[in-house]
C-alpha cells in the first residue's frame, strides 16, 4: 500500500497578505462611508423662514403659520426639513438686515425663505433702500452658505406708477443676480379676501397661509433636490 502523497503546505507571498489588508481597509472605508452617508441623510434639512407678520402670524396659532404650514406640506412631500420661525411683525427690509446675523446665530441653516418688503412698501419707504437691504440680506445669507429663496412683494398703486414700477423690479432683478428662486407674488388671490384673512382684513388666517404655502412649497423643493435632499416615499 503506497504512503498517501504529501501535501506541501501553501506559502503565502508578502503581496497575498498585501492586497487582503487593502481590501480588509476598503472594506472598512465603504462601511465607514455608509455609516457617514446614512447618518447625514438622517438630519432634517434646516428651514429659516425669515420675515414679517406674514411669517410670523398673527391672528392665528402657531400651528397654523407660515413655517408650521410649510413643514408639514414638505414633510408630506416626503422631505425631511425643519423650518423655523423668524418672522418679525411689523419687520421692514431695514429691520430685517438689522437682525440677521443674530436670527443666523441660531443656525446652522440650509435655506432660507426671504419674505420682506410689504411693510416698506406700506410705508413709502425709498425702493432704493429695500433694494439694498434685500441685496446684502441674500448676500449674506450666501456668503454664509444658504441658499435663500426670494418671495416677491409688489407695490399698490397709491404711491404712483412711477414708485410701483421702481419697488416692482426690485425682487426679480436680485434674484436674477444672486441666482435665487423668485416665488411669484406670494398674496396674490389672498389679498382683498375676507375668506382668507383674520379680522383686520389685511393678514391671512390658517387658509390665507395654506394658499401662500402652496405657492412657495415647489420653489423650497426644486432647492432641496439641487441641493440632494434626501426624499421618502409620499406620506399616506
Amino acid at each position: 500500500m503506497n504512503d498517501a502523497p504529501h501535501s506541501t503546505p501553501a506559502v503565502q507571498s508578502p503581496y497575498c497578505a498585501f492586497r487582503r489588508s487593502l481590501q480588509a481597509a476598503a472594506l472598512a472605508s465603504l462601511a465607514l462611508l455608509t455609516m457617514a452617508l446614512t447618518s447625514a441623510r438622517a438630519e432634517p434639512v434646516r428651514i429659516l423662514a425669515f420675515g414679517d407678520s406674514l411669517t410670523a402670524g398673527p391672528g392665528i396659532g402657531a400651528e397654523d403659520s407660515l413655517p408650521a404650514q410649510l413643514k408639514r406640506r414638505l414633510s408630506e412631500d416626503g422631505y425631511n426639513v425643519e423650518v423655523v420661525q423668524g418672522g418679525v411683525s411689523g419687520d421692514t427690509t431695514t429691520t430685517g438686515l438689522a437682525r440677521l446675523d443674530y436670527t443666523l446665530g441660531a443656525g446652522p441653516f440650509d435655506i432660507a425663505v426671504v419674505e420682506l418688503g410689504a411693510n416698506d412698501m406700506l410705508n413709502g419707504h425709498d425702493p432704493k433702500i429695500t433694494r439694498a437691504n434685500l441685496d446684502r440680506i441674500l448676500a449674506t445669507l450666501k456668503q454664509k452658505g444658504v441658499r435663500p429663496v426670494l418671495t416677491a412683494m409688489v407695490s399698490s398703486a397709491n404711491h404712483g406708477q412711477a414708485y410701483k414700477k421702481e419697488f416692482d423690479s426690485v425682487y426679480p432683478d436680485l434674484a436674477a443676480k444672486h441666482e435665487a428662486p423668485l416665488v411669484p407674488f406670494i398674496l396674490e388671490g389672498v389679498w382683498g379676501s375676507p375668506a382668507l384673512l383674520i379680522s383686520d382684513g389685511i393678514h391671512p388666517n390658517a387658509a390665507g397661509v395654506a394658499k401662500i404655502v402652496k405657492k412657495i412649497a415647489p420653489y423650497v423643493e426644486r432647492t432641496l433636490v439641487s441641493m440632494g435632499a434626501s426624499r421618502t416615499s409620499r406620506a399616506q
